[in-house]
């Protein structure tokens, strides 16, 4: 039985968490801190802790609140903690898999949590392999980390640094050792990294969301190639490698990251606000009513509403339970589609107009439904306007992304998407307009799935093929 797939979007990354809090239950806040960061990956979870002498670590298929019980976190002692949700973009969905990585180094074990995907795993797992390395997972994670615990250096600083130009891609990290917790970021900045403090006591996490969970107040980010060293004594800034560029994901302020976190010191819910009011001045529509898909497209579906003075309305009600499922409907809902996950209202919309704003169209599977079923409840035309532009290529630096045959954008004209969803109109963000929304230069972002221009070498993708199925 195939994963029946209700949405179709950006499949989601990893998040990671870290904690160094003497006399606090540093398990239990980081499966909070996870707990926030869920959205970033459902397929497993895991946390590794130190108490000066001992890692323990605890890894789990499924979600957190599935994974771990007050055993497992009583099993998990210590003053030092990092954690990990996971989806898998290198490797398959398998416990071994799991991160926190735990590895052996001359230094002593170490544990490493992992957001990010190497364009180079393939050859570097090669050349481990060759030097005597064994692995037990089919995980770019891993090989990260025995490349971090086979560098030469006299400390695990040392280790990180001499590692990280060896490490191309993108790799936001935390990294546990008996004794201290490291935040590393790669030099591009690809995915977020943060810092906070709690208690006098210092805290890392993916998104500032996560801090938030956890009373943490947020410090700042981690500067992209930066090594932030944290121990008993406080936190340390170790001189950031440096890249030729910096390049953060743009979908993390378009769809990733919650809209309640903070990106380059902005809340995201109001940057998006800012991406539909943009949307509204370059594509405009004739329209009664402007709806948002729930749930990532409320924000911009607001500040288009307000940009363009239609009203804004809820009128697609989502069912937040239905996840993703392995069970497959029977052909009865099979044919209803979109309406396992979304139900739209009748009263709302019977005779009007409706401006649908969405973040993404991926492949059209969903979009065509639901246009469908806003039609089905009396919408009389549906106007599809996307709060990004066109995604055109893969991405490999770790977004679980159709591969370029299966991107609707990359065969299709914006008129012929229009169509093939069957809206009576089609509008997409340009990539001007976003990046003045986000108020940020372009050139501090990634734009590859939108431009086919990566910040880093890519591989073919027969090598990350290969590195699946190992």
């Amino acid at each position: 039985m195939g994963e029946v797939i209700w949405e179709d979007k950006p499949r989601e990354e990893c998040g990671v968490f870290g904690i160094l809090a003497p006399g606090e239950d540093v398990a239990r806040l980081t499966f909070f801190g996870l707990y926030a960061l869920q959205h970033r990956g459902q397929e497993s979870a895991g946390i590794a802790t130190s108490d000066g002498v001992r890692l323990a670590i605890r890894t789990r298929l499924g979600l957190v609140s599935q994974g771990f019980a007050e055993e497992d976190l009583r099993d998990l002692p210590g003053w030092i903690a990092v954690g990990h949700t996971r989806y898998s973009t290198a490797g398959s969905n398998r416990v071994c898999n799991a991160g926190p990585i735990r590895v052996d180094s001359d230094l002593g074990p170490i544990a490493v949590a992992h957001n990010g995907n190497l364009t180079n795993a393939f050859a570097l797992r090669q050349e481990l392999e060759e030097r005597g390395e064994r692995f037990v997972t089919s995980t770019d994670s891993e090989i990260l980390a025995r490349v971090i615990a086979t560098s030469p250096g006299e400390d695990i600083v040392a280790k990180v640094r001499r590692a990280m130009p060896r490490m191309i891609g993108a790799f936001s990290l935390t990294v546990l050792t008996r004794d201290r917790l490291l935040a590393v970021r790669d030099p591009l900045g690809v995915r977020p990294l943060c810092l906070g403090r709690l208690a006098g006591h210092w805290v890392v996490a993916s998104e500032s969301c996560a801090l938030m969970t956890i009373g943490a107040s947020y410090e700042r980010e981690v500067e992209p190639g930066e090594v932030v060293e944290i121990t008993e004594e406080g936190a340390r800034s170790h001189e950031p490698v440096v890249g030729h560029r910096h390049a953060m994901c743009l979908f993390e302020l378009i769809y990733f990251a919650r809209p309640d976190s903070l990106m380059h010191n902005q809340r995201l819910h109001l940057v998006r606000q800012r991406m539909g009011e943009e949307l509204a001045r370059e594509a405009p529509a004739d329209a009664d009513l402007v709806v948002p898909l729930p749930d990532s497209a409320v924000p911009a579906a607001i500040g288009y509403a307000r940009a363009s003075g239609i009203p804004y309305a809820e009128a697609l009600i989502k069912n937040r339970y239905i996840g993703r499922t392995f069970i497959q409907p029977d052909q009865r809902l099979r044919e209803t589609g979109v309406s396992l996950k979304f139900n739209a209202l009748p009263e709302v919309l019977a005779g009007k107009r409706v401006v649908l704003v969405d973040d993404t169209i991926v492949r059209g599977t969903t979009s065509r439904p639901i246009v469908q079923l806003l039609r089905d409840a009396g919408a009389d035309e549906v106007h599809m306007r996307v709060h990004a532009p066109p995604m055109m290529w893969p991405c490999y630096l770790g977004v679980d992304l159709a591969k370029r045959e299966e991107l609707i954008a990359a065969r299709l004209s914006v008129l012929e998407i229009g169509r093939f969803i069957g809206a009576d109109s089609i509008g997409y963000l340009s990539l001007n307009g976003l990046l003045r929304a986000t108020g940020t230069p372009g050139t501090s972002f990634c734009t590859g799935c939108l431009t086919g221009d990566y910040p880093v070498p890519v591989q073919l993708e027969m090598d990350k093929l290969v590195l699946e199925r190992v």
